[in-house]
Parts: C-alpha cells; structure tokens; sequence
C-alpha cells in the first residue's frame, strides 16, 4: 500500500500540472502514453519492440494523436491534385497495408495474428490518447478534470462499496468486481459529476437532466474498459500490463477506463 500511494503522488505530481498546461505539453505526455501502452502490448505477447510492426504501429499512433501538425507538414510534399484528399484515414490505411506486407517479408515469422494485435493497439491507444489531448486543446482543463473524476470516482467507489458489501460477482473475467461495487461506483460517480456540473458551469453544456444522463453512461462505459484490459491481460496470461509504475503495474492498467470514455466525450460533444 505504502507503495502505491508513493507512485500515486509522484504520477498526480506529473500527470495534472502537464494536463492543465496543455497545448505541447499534453501532447508529448499522450504520444509517451501512447508508445509505452504499444510496447506493454507487445511484452505481454513476449514479443521484442524493435519488430517492424512496433515501428510502424508506434508511428500511427503519433499521427492519431497529431494529425493537424503532422498533415500540415505532409501535404506540403504532395502534388495539389492528391493533397486536397490525403488525409489521416487514407495514410492510416497505408499503414495498415504496410504491416500486412510484414507477413510476407518476414516469411510469416511476424504472422496475421501479430499484425492484427499490433493494429488494434494502434487504434486502442491512438484514438484513446489522441482523445486526451482533443478534450484538453479544444475543450478546457475543467473539462478534462471532470472526465478524469468521473473515472477516478466511478474506481474508487467501486472498490470501497464492493469491499464493504459486494456479495455478488460481475464477471469471471475480474472475480474480484461485484454488482454491488459496480453499482455503487456509479452511483458515487453520478452524484459527483452532478456537483461538479453545478459548481462549475462551463462542463454543463446541456441541461443537467442530460448531463446526469451522460454521466451515467461514461461511468459505465469507464467500467467495460476496465473490464476489457481484465479480458485481454487474461488472455495474454499476465496480473498486470507492465510494471512501469510501482504498486500500479502499466500505463494500460492505470488508464484503461479513460481509454474509452475520452472518445465519448467528444461523441457527446462535450468539448
């Protein structure tokens, strides 16, 4: 515990002055995010990260997370004629293809099923960290920290209510979470997300009937997140995804929750 709580304060003293800086900083911290998930991925296939899959996945995810910057530069290397209709899903499909071409070259040492992990996590974490800088830069701070609330409440709840009464189990894939923590985790996150929209104005965009609503729906979409790194840390045969923060384990383990809700919010149009 007294380690976890060490990692906690040292992660917090890094992680919030960056996100309420913003604009550069936010973006180097998402794209580090973002590369230490990809090698997390493949360690846990036992797998080296200087493959050729790695490189180009990695370089995805920098342009998932930087497409203004990046295709400002690239279009300015291209015929008029092809650079009015590049643009990030037509050179993301070019990646995809890339890796493919992978299994051919490394005589199927590097197999579909690589590739197909490697462009999942690409997509995973690209679009998830990519989300983070968008509610940032084109939302606010206090928009942000609302989102992270929501999550960390949800977290917190759940594991306290499910110790004190939890008696029935969620899923087999996390034996530990109960519907009675899953509930409460929500229902936690639900009244603090709701005091957060009144005391701070700018995150209610809509009435809050409709914020409450959506509330509700990022805590239990937080949750599935939770539950899908359970899913595929158990399919990989591993506790934890890495071991970068103590007491903690990986950066997918730390932020699989925020990794689905963060595309939402900007579904939602909360930003």
């Amino acid at each position: 515990m007294r380690q976890r709580v060490i990692t906690a304060i040292w992660a917090l003293a890094i992680f919030l002055p960056t996100i309420y800086f913003g604009s550069w900083a936010i973006e180097v911290l998402a794209i580090l995010l973002g590369l230490i998930g990809l090698s997390e991925f493949f360690l846990m296939r036992k797998r080296i990260v200087v493959s050729p899959d790695f490189i180009i996945a990695g370089f995805g995810i920098v342009v998932m997370i930087l497409p203004a910057g990046f295709y400002g530069w690239l279009k300015g290397w291209l015929p008029n004629n092809v650079s009015h209709w590049f643009n990030i899903t037509e050179f993301l499909m070019m990646l995809f293809m890339l890796m493919l071409v992978i299994t051919v070259t490394s005589k199927n040492r590097i197999n579909i099923e690589d590739i197909a992990i490697s462009t999942l996590a690409m997509a995973y974490l690209g679009g998830g960290f990519g989300a983070l800088v968008m509610v940032r830069n084109q939302g606010s701070f206090m928009k942000l920290l609302f989102v992270l609330l929501i999550v960390w409440v949800t977290d917190s709840g759940a594991y306290l209510i499910g110790r004190k009464l939890g008696k029935h189990k969620l899923t087999p894939i996390s034996p530990n979470k109960t519907w009675e923590g899953s509930i409460g985790g929500t229902v936690s996150a639900v009244i603090v997300g709701t005091l957060y929209c009144l005391a701070v104005p700018e995150v209610q965009v809509y009435t809050l009937w409709r914020m409450i609503l959506i509330i509700l729906i990022l805590s239990i979409v937080g949750q599935f997140g939770d539950l899908v790194e359970s899913a595929y840390k158990r399919y990989f045969g591993v506790k934890d995804s890495g071991k970068i923060l103590p007491g903690h384990g990986g950066i997918l383990d730390r932020f699989d929750s925020l990794l689905f809700v963060l595309p939402l919010v900007q579904i939602f149009g909360l930003i």
